[in-house]
């Protein structure tokens, strides 16, 4: 039954994309240099540092930067600023938790705006703050918006999903179409075996995309008050047993990347992708590090900007993920370039 409905799935979105070939739903120009960032499978691939990473290479470059993104998983409705070039102005059930952890990662780099209609979102920004680069989250199945660069992220820990369509596999249209790509960034390469196979399958599917190797880069842990507070915190002791917990889309790449980087993990914890914590969570996380002898809770960023109104009575601390890029220098130039 999830076979067929995969197949059902794939159907429909090859007929979507035969409709946006050939000119009978339209695509739109979003009047400034755009770039998307998108992915090919459902769940977590490493796509938001590269956002940010993207995000901060414009700006560099001099550019007014905005993020559009759907803000998926939020409470609100419509169109909401998450932020302006100064501050956060929402929390993340109204702005979405992805988008406020861009947010606050690129204060004074680039505003965040969530609207699933990201072409009116585009104008709305571009005439109140004069953008002049937007940068499409989760963009790769947005074709409304016209794009100069179609990157997609491919998770190397599991790069085709299973090769199944949803909700049969985690693909979110055929692997046919990485054809559109203009480039593809595989992420996580840190945490994989021998790329050849998957490079040389991608070199079949999208023979004219650049491709780019990336890995993710774990920061030293923040003490969560300190991370709220855009504190750089205090050191932290990488021996203190610990429970590490996420709500991601692919925690295992989480956990992973702390047991990678020496820390002593007692247990992990994963929840749904976007959760949202309650206090009976942190009591029952809490209860679990005090079972296993953990002194501390570790979490991920996207986590931590949905915990500003709970208690803790064992300390939290914040673990930063960015993205180191192989061929950093070119990557740079095809974003500036386009």
């Amino acid at each position: 039954m999830l076979r067929l409905l995969g197949k059902l799935y794939g159907l429909v979105v090859d007929l979507r994309n035969a409709l946006f070939y050939r000119g009978w739903i339209k695509s739109f120009s979003l009047g400034a240099k755009t770039i998307s960032i998108g992915n090919i499978t459902a769940g977590g691939t490493g796509k938001t540092p590269l956002v940010a990473y993207v995000a901060e290479i414009l700006a560099d470059a001099g550019e007014k930067v905005c993020i559009l993104t759907r803000g998926y998983g939020r409470e609100s409705s419509g169109r909401v600023l998450v932020s302006d070039w100064e501050r956060v102005l929402v929390d993340a059930r109204a702005g979405g938790d992805e988008p406020v952890e861009l947010a606050r990662k690129l204060i004074g780099k680039a505003i965040v705006v969530a609207d699933a209609d990201r072409v009116s979102a585009a104008a709305y920004v571009k005439e109140k703050f004069g953008i002049t680069a937007f940068v499409l989250d989760d963009g790769f199945q947005h074709r409304r918006a016209k794009r100069d660069l179609d990157i997609v992220c491919i998770d190397a820990t599991n790069p085709f999903g299973s090769g199944g369509m949803l909700p049969a596999g985690r693909l979110r249209e055929p692997l046919e179409n990485l054809s559109r790509a203009d480039a593809i960034v595989l992420t996580r390469t840190d945490l994989a075996d021998d790329m050849s196979d998957v490079i040389s399958r991608i070199a079949k599917l999208s023979p004219t995309a650049k491709v780019f190797r990336s890995r993710s880069k774990a920061l030293a842990p923040t003490c969560l008050s300190e991370f709220l507070a855009a504190d750089n915190g205090s050191p932290f002791d990488p021996n203190v047993p610990l429970l590490a917990f996420c709500g991601l889309g692919n925690p295992d790449a989480f956990f992973e990347s702390v047991l990678r980087g020496g820390y002593a993990v007692q247990h992990t914890e994963e929840f749904a992708d976007h959760h949202y914590y309650t206090q009976d969570d942190i009591d029952g996380l809490e209860k679990l590090a005090r079972q296993h002898d953990a002194g501390v809770l570790l979490t991920t960023a996207k986590d931590a900007v949905k915990l500003r109104a709970l208690n803790f009575s064992i300390p939290c601390f914040v673990m930063k993920i960015q993205i180191e890029m192989d061929a950093a220098e070119a990557f740079r130039r095809l974003i500036t370039s386009s």
